[in-house]
């Protein structure tokens, strides 16, 4: 069995400040609270016996930080390995924008949209189908690699984690049960046997 972890960042917004869309045009590191979340997923990690064999992450500094948070906690010889295609969504006319803003342009619905069935926004510069595709060429090779048999994280941001669902047989039932947008610090685990994937937990906070 192949165990696929999928840890959203930590925070990058303090408390006091007004939390912004930012995607990978916005390279911003971890505030003081996010790197606790960081420890916590290791802490998880390490009650719960999910050690990482390799951990993948985006450019993004925020991923990166949160990805040695864990390391740092379990101890970890783990190669660490940067791929590009991890990297946080592309906001477009939204970037830098709070949620205010970004309501006030594209209206609630189109928000919901996004949030609840990944339907784009106008003015983003995504391409939903060529997300999906990098996922399941990235399952294919970790099922069919050195990791086949184990635990295998990443450490992405939520534009990318909440197009990992199209491994399932069923990606419509998945919505049905789960909400896309996943918590900053939070897991997802997802696990393949027999041919399979299936959803293990999602969204949980560590």
């Amino acid at each position: 069995m192949t165990t696929l972890l999928i840890a959203r960042h930590g925070n990058t917004f303090s408390a006091d400040e007004t939390p912004r869309r930012v995607g990978q045009g916005t390279d911003i590191s971890l505030v003081e609270s996010g790197v606790l979340q960081a420890t916590q997923l290791g802490q998880y990690f390490k009650k719960n016996k999910l050690i990482p064999d390799i951990i993948y992450c985006s450019q993004l500094q925020r991923t990166q930080q949160t990805a040695r948070g864990i390391i740092d906690i379990l101890q970890l010889k783990t190669p660490m390995i940067i791929r590009d295609i991890f990297d946080e969504i592309d906001y477009g006319l939204d970037e830098n924008k709070t949620e205010e803003e970004l309501i006030a342009r594209i209206g609630q619905q189109a928000l919901d949209a996004w949030n609840q069935q990944c339907i784009v926004p106008d003015g983003w510069h995504v391409d939903p189908q060529h997300i999906r595709q990098q996922w399941k060429n990235f399952a294919e090779e970790i099922v069919a690699g050195r990791y086949a048999e184990g635990v295998v994280l990443v450490v992405t941001s939520n534009g990318i984690a909440r197009f990992a669902p199209c491994l399932l047989d069923d990606e419509a039932a998945f919505d049905a049960d789960y909400s896309r947008k996943i918590r900053t610090g939070s897991l997802c685990q997802m696990e393949y046997e027999q041919g399979h994937w299936s959803v293990h937990q999602w969204d949980t906070l560590c």
